[in-house]
């Protein structure tokens, strides 16, 4: 999908489109907080111009900016993304257990946030390998396979 965006361009681009997203909706909200709107579009373009600013430089935080990231600064970004989705779900049930104890009725985002991050960790472990092993693996098993896989 973005094969066709240059490196560069595809996290500026990323960001001006949520940046937009979120201004539009203050707008379509309305109210007398409808300025704010113009305030998310003034960020946005602050942060759109940085980003390709700083995506140009030959530096780390350029290269992650630029898409150009190597193989070490991927996998400090994946366990970085890994951190924070174990503490959405940890601050998640926090939440849920506090809400449930004093009787909230604000338990229920609580919920949809564990249910939401507890189905993607799932997800992620089916997609990434938690499955069943590939053929390759059982050809190079010989007799070494577990009673289990029998």
């Amino acid at each position: 999908m973005t094969t066709f965006i240059r490196p560069r361009l595809r996290k500026p681009a990323v960001t001006a489109s949520a940046g937009l997203l979120f201004a539009v909706a203050w707008l379509v909200r309305g109210g007398p907080l409808w300025w704010v709107s113009i305030l998310a579009v003034i960020a946005t373009a602050v942060r759109v111009a940085s980003l390709y600013r700083m995506g140009g430089e030959d530096t780390d935080e350029g290269a992650l900016v630029g898409s150009r990231a190597d193989e070490r600064q991927k996998v400090v970004g994946l366990r970085s993304r890994a951190l924070a989705c174990h503490f959405a779900m940890v601050t998640a049930f926090i939440g849920l257990t506090a809400a449930i104890a004093i009787r909230g009725n604000w338990w229920w985002p609580f919920l949809i946030i564990l249910a939401v991050t507890g189905f993607g960790y799932l997800l992620g472990l089916s997609s990434y390998g938690s499955g069943e092993p590939d053929s390759d693996d059982d050809a190079n098993l010989g007799a070494q396979r577990s009673p289990l896989q029998r």
